[in-house]
C-alpha cells in the first residue's frame, strides 16, 4: 500500500464508518441550524432526522465553507509526519472551498518543501464525490503513487455521473436552482425534477417530470444510457438520500435488476447537513462511472 494521506472533505457524503474502513481522511465543513452553529461532522453532533425536522419547524439552515487556518491546521498534522497529501475539494462549482485550500497548500509547500500536498478539485458533489474517492482508495491500495493516484483522479473525474431528483421543491425554491413560478406550478402538478452535475461541476435541472414513480424509472434510464459498458456495467454504484429512503432503496431494488454484472451492491448514504441544506427532505441522488460530462 503506498504511503500517504487521501483526503476529502465532509461533503463526500459516506458515513464514517465507510470512510473509516477505506482509510478516507476528511475535513468538516460547517452549518448553521436554528441560528446555533455545527459542524457537518456526518449526523454526529445533530442526526440528519433532527435537522430535517427542525428545517421543516422553520429553523433556517445556512453553510460556511472552510476556512484557510482550518485547511493549514489539518495539512499540517499529516506533514509534520512525513506523510505526503493527496486532498480532493468539494466541487468549486457548488463551493469555493478549494480556494482556502489551495492557499494553505502554497504556505504549507514553502514550509515543508519535501513533502507533496496536492489539492484538486473533484467537480463531484455528495456520494459522487465520495465515490470518486472510493475508486482514488482502491488505486492506493494496490500501490499506486500519490502522483499516479492524482493524475487518475484528474482524468476520470468527470466520468463520475450524477443524477438527482426531488420530490420536494421547497429548497430548490429557496436556493434559486428552481424559481418561484415554477416551483408553484411544479409542486400543484407534482412535478419531480431531474437535474444532473454538469461539467463545471454545477448542479443543473434537465428534465421535468411528472411524479415520483415516472422520475425514479427516468433516473436508472439515464444509468442505463450513461453508465460504462451500459446494462453491463461492473463498475460501482453510490446513492445517497435527505431522509426518503425508500425512495433510494427502490432505485437501487431497480439499479441491482438491471445491472447484474455490476461490482457489488448498491451502497446507500445520507445526504449530509451542508448538500442537505440546500436540498431539503426528499431528494436522491444516483452516482457511477460512465460517459464523460461534456455539458
Amino acid at each position: 500500500m503506498s504511503d500517504f494521506i487521501l483526503s476529502c472533505c465532509s461533503t463526500a457524503d459516506l458515513s464514517k464508518e465507510y470512510f473509516q474502513k477505506r482509510n478516507i481522511h476528511y475535513i468538516c465543513f460547517h452549518f448553521e441550524l436554528g441560528g446555533v452553529q455545527y459542524l457537518d461532522d456526518l449526523g454526529a453532533s445533530i442526526s440528519h432526522a433532527d435537522r430535517y425536522k427542525r428545517m421543516a419547524a422553520g429553523a433556517d439552515a445556512k453553510t460556511s465553507q472552510i476556512g484557510v487556518g482550518e485547511y493549514t491546521d489539518y495539512f499540517e498534522e499529516f506533514l509534520k509526519e512525513g506523510k505526503d497529501v493527496l486532498h480532493l475539494t468539494l466541487s468549486s462549482g457548488i463551493s469555493g472551498t478549494i480556494n482556502s485550500a489551495l492557499i494553505a497548500q502554497r504556505e504549507l509547500s514553502e514550509k515543508y518543501p519535501d513533502r507533496k500536498l496536492i489539492v484538486i478539485d473533484s467537480l463531484a458533489a455528495s456520494s459522487g464525490y465520495g465515490l470518486l474517492m472510493d475508486y482514488l482508495a482502491d488505486l492506493r491500495d494496490k500501490g499506486c503513487t500519490i502522483d499516479e493516484v492524482a493524475e487518475y483522479a484528474n482524468d476520470n473525474r468527470l466520468n463520475i455521473n450524477h443524477w438527482f431528483f426531488s420530490s420536494d421543491l421547497t429548497y430548490y425554491i429557496k436556493g434559486g436552482r428552481v424559481s418561484k413560478a415554477a416551483g408553484l406550478i411544479g409542486t400543484i402538478l407534482n412535478i419531480c425534477p431531474l437535474l444532473n452535475v454538469d461539467y463545471k461541476g454545477c448542479l443543473i435541472p434537465r428534465e421535468k417530470i411528472k411524479s415520483k414513480k415516472k422520475v425514479i424509472k427516468r433516473i436508472v434510464e439515464k444509468m442505463v444510457e450513461c453508465a460504462d459498458n451500459g446494462v453491463n456495467y461492473d463498475g460501482k454504484c453510490f446513492i445517497s438520500h435527505s431522509e426518503c429512503l425508500e425512495d433510494a432503496q427502490a432505485v437501487a431494488g431497480l439499479i441491482e435488476e438491471q445491472f447484474p454484472a455490476m461490482k457489488g451492491k448498491v451502497r446507500i448514504f445520507d445526504i449530509g447537513a451542508t448538500i442537505g441544506s440546500h436540498t431539503g427532505p426528499g431528494t436522491v441522488a444516483l452516482f457511477f462511472y460512465g460517459k464523460k460530462r461534456v455539458d
